[in-house]
């Protein structure tokens, strides 16, 4: 029993230690460079430790990206669709009314007397 309690009682002060060891390294990272503080002494523990924590933390930043990608394309690709069916019956539209009412027949209030001169905008934004 004494021995179980003494190895729990290590494994938790190694557990402490580094816990110090890598509040000790991110707190020297941060810290601002005007202060005139003696530098901490970090191990190597303690510097696996913060790598192995952004390691971790890019895998599942990576990881949700992945998700979030992986949940929304399948919207992405459906909204792109919808606005494809939407400009292809526009331009069925355009292209029935060209057809079906020829330039000579129809009236020049439904078509521009003069292609060249006609704009999206009806003066150009520069002047």
């Amino acid at each position: 029993m004494r021995t179980a309690t003494a190895a729990a009682s290590a494994a938790e002060a190694d557990q402490s230690r580094l816990l110090y060891e890598l509040s000790a390294l991110v707190l020297t990272i941060i810290r601002p460079p005007g202060e005139a503080e003696m530098p901490r002494q970090v191990s190597a523990a303690g510097v696996a430790s913060m790598m192995l924590g952004a390691s971790m933390a890019l895998m599942l930043c990576g990881s949700l990206t992945f998700m979030l990608g992986f949940f929304l394309m399948p919207w992405v690709v459906g909204l792109a669709c919808v606005f494809l069916f939407v400009g292809f019956v526009t331009n069925l539209s355009g292209i029935g009314k060209a057809i079906l009412c020829w330039p000579a027949a129809c009236t020049s209030s439904s078509f521009p007397k003069d292609a060249s001169t006609w704009h999206i905008f009806p003066k150009p934004p520069f002047m």
